[in-house]
């Protein structure tokens, strides 16, 4: 008995005298080495399976992966979040089913002589004004919108900005375009559109009619392929006010539209190119009959969400992503498994939900909490990561960071014979201390090679903006994201699991197991200190 007490005794004492930190920071190890080569194939070879059917958003196929996905959380120990495994995703599928222009009496046919950078609906028998605004600039000597009788009518501008007689764009002095050059200036333009009272905007394209012929085919193929359909959130249809058509034209409709010909369309691009500012014209812009009707359907579609409950730091959370979704069965009936994109990144996000439930189960809880998540809708326009950030089920501002996994196991050309690697995106760019946990955790773990080459901010594939991580980014959360690059299998029937690397799986996950341990632990929380683009 009084051994016993002393034992006891002694316990309480270490406990006492030995910081919360260093209990919590037991061997990672054992652990990681959980997180197994067979046990992603198993999971895996289900989740991108021919039975669920390429895990369209929104399908059948897709609530199967998901209760899967669920009850793997609810077996090793994960708490459900305000007492679901899932968080719905209120989407509605919305079909154009009707988009017409006229102009003078002349009609214009959607996809062949204009087409959209944003639709949203328009009663039939609209009749609006059409006032032109140059480049649609307001800054520095470009006034575009000063003036304007903008109210209740259509602003038609130029596409792009303007390039001096040498080939800079005017705004920056350089040839880096300013915001408004950029391949979503037109974005800037509907702010300022916006807030002058329009209805809509006109961007006349910055191409010959050739050029833009083949790019309005291009968009025909594409909506051939993926349909006429686009998946948007419920609550923005709802806010009427919120929506604004943005059509891009041709300069010969917009001519017509203007009171002019083509010809004087590009002289005024000239004069203003000389002397770099707004310039007036003596255009005459007539009215614009528009008609854009659609139909919209409810979307049933979740996050999946598993919770594992922090200790002295429980208030502030880990999230940890992978996308679940994949663009289900294409128009010739081949079933688009999305083995790589992103079932693989899916698997590991469950095969570390079950590393860090073994390690809690036997006393070793990580100080923050962390949140496993599998994301719905990423292939529609990263919507199920952007509506977690619209609706947190936690607050962003205790969220720590996003470790975002999505593609992995396969390699791109650059790679050819040399696999062991993976691309690194994002970790320098909000918190210098997480690029360094990522180096110093590989360093001592896994030893795979790290690429930056798409961390760069003027990679033209913008990678960095294109999964699901962004939506935290955006926020001033912290996020790392991993992929192996794009293959010859990108969103084609081809990527199965047979063509799988389970060994880089294995050490991707291991990776991100042993930085999740250590940003859930460490004493300091992850800094927001950096601001790179």
């Amino acid at each position: 008995m009084k051994k016993t007490y002393y034992s006891v005794l002694a316990l309480f004492l270490v406990a006492k005298l030995i910081p919360l930190s260093l209990l919590a920071q037991s061997n990672p190890v054992p652990y990681a080495y959980t997180i197994k080569a067979e046990e992603l194939k198993k999971h895996l070879t289900f989740i991108a399976s021919d039975s669920l059917k390429g895990r369209n958003t929104g399908s059948a196929e897709q609530k199967v992966a998901a209760n899967y996905i669920a009850n793997h959380f609810k077996a090793v120990g994960l708490a459900p979040v305000q007492g679901s495994y899932f968080q719905k995703v209120d989407l509605v599928n919305r079909a154009w089913t009707t988009v017409q222009a006229q102009i003078k009496g002349k009609s214009y046919a959607y996809m062949t002589d204009f087409m959209a950078y944003a639709l949203a609906p328009v009663a039939a028998g609209t009749k609006s004004p059409a006032v032109f605004a140059g480049y649609g600039v307001q800054q520095g000597a470009f006034n575009d919108f000063d003036k304007l009788k903008a109210k209740g009518a259509m602003v038609v501008v130029f596409d792009g900005e303007v390039k001096d007689q040498a080939g800079n764009y005017v705004l920056s002095g350089s040839k880096d375009p300013s915001a408004f050059g950029k391949a979503t200036g037109w974005r800037e333009k509907v702010k300022l559109a916006k807030a002058a009272g329009a209805k809509g905007l006109i961007v006349i394209t910055d191409k010959d009619e050739k050029s833009f012929s083949t790019q309005l085919s291009q968009r025909q193929a594409m909506m051939k392929r993926f349909g006429n359909e686009r998946m948007v959130f419920k609550e923005d249809t709802q806010n009427k006010d919120a929506e604004f058509p943005v059509l891009l034209v041709s300069a010969s409709m917009a001519a017509q539209l203007l009171g002019t010909d083509v010809a004087a369309l590009e002289a005024y691009k000239l004069k203003v190119s000389t002397e770099k500012k707004s310039v007036a014209t003596k255009f005459k812009p007539g009215i614009i009959d528009l008609k854009i009707e659609s139909t919209e359907t409810p979307v049933d579609t979740y996050n999946v969400v598993g919770y594992l409950e922090g200790t002295d730091k429980k208030s502030e959370v880990v999230i940890i992503t992978a996308h679940y979704d994949h663009i289900g069965v294409s128009s010739d009936g081949r079933i688009n498994n999305g083995a790589n994109d992103d079932g693989s990144g899916t698997v590991i996000v469950m095969e570390l939900a079950e590393a860090f439930g073994k390690a809690a189960a036997e006393g070793h809880r990580p100080r923050r909490s962390i949140l496993f998540m599998t994301v719905t809708g990423e292939e529609k326009g990263l919507l199920g990561s952007e509506y977690y950030s619209n609706h947190p089920l936690f607050p962003l501002e205790n969220t720590v960071c996003d470790l975002n996994i999505d593609m992995v196991g396969r390699h791109d050309d650059d790679h050819i014979g040399k696999p062991d690697y993976i691309y690194e995106i994002g970790s320098d760019k909000l918190s210098s201390h997480l690029r360094a946990i990522l180096e110093d955790q590989n360093k001592k773990h896994i030893g795979l090679e790290l690429d930056y080459k798409y961390n760069d901010p003027n990679d033209p594939n913008r990678f960095y903006y294109r999964s699901d991580h962004y939506n935290f980014a955006k926020h001033k959360i912290p996020v790392a994201f991993f992929f192996n690059g794009v293959h010859e299998d990108y969103h084609q029937p081809g990527d199965d699991v047979e063509k799988i690397e389970f060994d880089q799986i294995q050490k991707v996950g291991r990776l991100v197991f042993y930085m999740a341990w250590e940003i859930s632990n460490r004493e300091q929380r992850l800094p927001v200190d950096s601001n790179k683009p």
